[in-house]
């Protein structure tokens, strides 16, 4: 009687194994088997990280093998049990590889398919079509939109990270838990005796240091240091944690009345300032966004406070871009002053204070949260609902997936929602956030995701112009060496742009990103459809480098940049200045946040900028849902060229005091998991 051999692997994580009765079947062209006995309990079979091997005998060959079906019985408790892969040696001596790498939780069964990625169109038996259809349709069960704030991407419809399919949820719940990561930072950091010394003020910013740990020849120290400096202040511009902001000034906005008189001084040229604009060496960053946000109102002991500043600035001959004039509101007049670098230096400092927490304001909110975890929730929902595990897509994008949407409920859950840890610490807590983000929606479009598109459009894509924009250098390779890969694999599975079309998953992939995700805004540029094999590497591209490069590059630069106070209040307990002339050193620290809100500011941005445990990095794919050797080639292949990309950002960083690692390959994670 015909035999196979079955050999089922079982995850590695905590918990992975299980003790209850497991039965397989095998289901092929020809028949079926009946169900087979794996295990159960006391048989110790199926052991986290055990490779287990049965010998399965039927009566008749069953043919080609389509279909494994995995029971679970459950025997005293729920003990879930994480599948990797099951292998089968055919009586012919073929091997068969059926991935899994899913949880089987309670007394559920699963079916799989073999490992080779197919499209629709190339299932021809009705098994394997309505095999399809029953995944989709169990998953869109699964998987449901809802919104969370009006005018916000919709979300996934779950209250807890608890309430998740078992599949997304994290392994260990307590590694994400914020309240105790954030504890636990505050007190590795030593600052957990102030954490709780709200309205108690600093001495002055020397007194800022008992808080600040010092870890030798870090960028953080460095900051310390030099973050009063012109220089430092318009470096961040280009590649602190919010390099995204800046672009170059063809025109003065009226809203800006500033003058060559005004900034004459900081001009190196022996030029106008019409002829600067024209030459290319003005730049601005507008903070428009701000204007009309409600300030935290959650502590009635604190009073916080916003602005909404105008920031230009200057290329000067050392190719430096430094700060020239600065408006903390947005409409001109007697009581909105342009502060200059002539200025007395508290008056300066200060309205340089104001715009790095405005910029704080807009990158946590807006740069961080909006454009990488909120818009990745969106990838992440619509593959689970649109494409099928054996879909090339679904096998491309899972692991650029992994944890978002675990990540993001559990944000819902503890940091950003009503009376949340984001409430304790920051100006636009207690729905100033919200706000923002419905403002920023209608920014939030497809070529601004496009990261060479958008570089372009801010006019910051000459290197020869701007030579120190190691963001964008950085960027361009990463996002060059991602549409490569994405063009290698589309052309295994799509040979031509009709088959582009006519793949109905991928069809609707893309509307559910359209129509819930980018809640239907035609505005948005999102496409409804995608017609050809360009346009299908480029909206590839744009998925993985969103969940990956950009989420890396502006969220693990935090604490370098962040844990500074002075450099990046996320509160500020004064309004602004609206003269000039009357700044104190006194006035500034009365400012800046309470020695409370500094430490649960230290203690989040340590948190946030941590990698997670046992963390996979861009172009790392364990899971190998891929069985084919062309896609493995293409894998290969996309490795050598990040590995490229890694030394050469390693070379140039030699010796720099301010090295930019951000977009360094090796220190990208795959999936936006933080």
């Amino acid at each position: 009687m015909p035999s196979y051999t079955v050999t089922v692997a079982t995850g590695s994580q905590w918990f992975a194994g299980t003790d209850d009765y497991v039965y397989l079947s095998l289901e092929g062209t020809a028949g079926c088997s009946e169900r087979h006995l794996l295990d159960k309990p006391f048989y110790n079979d199926f052991e986290r990280g055990a490779v287990d091997s049965y010998d399965v005998t039927v009566e008749e060959d069953l043919g080609e093998i389509q279909l494994i079906k995995i029971e679970k019985r459950k025997y005293w408790y729920q003990d879930d049990w994480y599948l990797k892969y099951i292998t089968v040696k055919t009586p012919m001596g073929d091997y068969l590889e059926f991935p899994c790498y899913r949880w089987i939780t309670d007394e559920k069964e699963i079916v799989l398919r073999d490992g080779k990625a197919k499209l629709p169109r190339d299932d021809k038996t009705q098994i394997l079509k309505q095999h399809r259809r029953k995944e989709l349709e169990t998953r869109q069960k699964m998987y449901r939109w809802k919104e969370w704030h009006p005018g916000f991407p919709l979300s996934i419809d779950a209250h807890s990270h608890s309430e998740l399919p078992r599949d997304i949820q994290f392994d260990n719940e307590k590694g994400i838990d914020f309240i105790l990561n954030y504890s636990k930072a505050m007190e590795n950091l030593y600052v957990n005796r102030f954490m709780h010394m709200f309205q108690s003020s600093w001495s002055d910013f020397a007194d800022f240091e008992r808080i600040f740990v010092r870890i030798s020849n870090t960028i953080s120290e460095y900051v310390m240091q030099h973050w009063k400096e012109d220089f430092m202040f318009g470096y961040q511009f280009l590649n602190g944690c919010n390099p995204v902001l800046i672009r170059r000034c063809t025109e003065i906005p009226k809203k800006l009345p500033v003058t060559m008189d005004m900034v004459e001084c900081s001009l190196e040229r022996n030029l106008t300032l019409e002829e600067e604009l024209k030459q290319g060496n003005i730049f601005i960053v507008d903070y428009e966004l701000l204007d009309g946000v409600d300030a935290n109102k959650t502590d009635p002991c604190t009073i916080q406070y916003l602005a909404a500043p105008i920031c230009l600035l200057y290329k000067n001959l050392e190719n430096k871009i430094v700060p020239i004039a600065i408006q903390l509101g947005q409409k001109p007049g007697p009581d909105n002053p342009i502060f200059l670098p002539s200025d007395a230096t508290y008056d300066w400092l200060l309205a340089k204070i104001w715009v790095r927490s405005s910029d704080f304001h807009i990158h946590q909110t807006v740069t961080h949260l909006l454009r990488t975890h909120l818009v990745s929730e969106v990838f992440s929902i619509a593959m689970f609902r649109q494409l099928p595990a054996v879909h090339p897509l679904f096998k491309l994008l899972v692991p650029h997936m992994r944890f978002t949407i675990a990540i993001n409920t559990k944000a819902r859950e503890q940091l950003i929602c009503e009376c949340g840890l984001f409430d304790k610490a920051n100006a636009t807590g207690g729905g100033g956030h919200v706000q923002m983000v419905q403002k920023a929606m209608k920014d939030l479009t497809y070529s601004s995701l496009c990261f060479p598109e958008e570089i372009k459009a801010k006019g910051m894509d000459s290197k020869e112009d701007i030579p120190y924009y190691y963001y964008r250098d950085d960027g361009i390779k990463v996002w060059e060496a991602i549409k490569n890969f994405a063009e290698d694999v589309i052309h295994i599975y799509y040979e031509s742009d009709e088959v582009v079309c006519d793949d109905v998953e991928l069809q609707a992939f893309v509307k559910d990103i359209y129509v819930y995700g980018m809640r239907g805004v035609k505005a948005s540029g999102f496409p409804k459809t995608i017609r050809t094999q360009e346009k299908l590497a480029e909206y590839l591209t744009v998925i993985i480098f969103t969940t990956s490069a950009q989420h890396a590059a502006v969220n693990f630069g935090q604490y370098d940049w962040c844990s500074w106070i002075p450099n990046a209040p996320p509160t500020m307990r004064r309004p602004p200045p609206t003269e000039k002339g009357t700044v104190t050193i006194e006035q500034i620290v009365e400012s800046l946040p309470d020695r409370g809100r500094s430490c649960w500011h230290l203690g989040a941005v340590w948190a946030l900028s941590q990698f997670q445990d046992n963390e996979l990095f861009l172009g790392m794919y364990p899971d190998e849902h891929f069985v084919e050797k062309p896609v493995k080639e293409a894998m290969a292949k996309f490795r050598k060229n990040l590995d490229e990309i890694v030394n050469a950002i390693t070379e140039r960083n030699k010796n720099k005091k301010l090295p930019y690692y951000y977009l360094s390959p090796d220190r990208i994670p795959n999936s936006v998991a933080v």
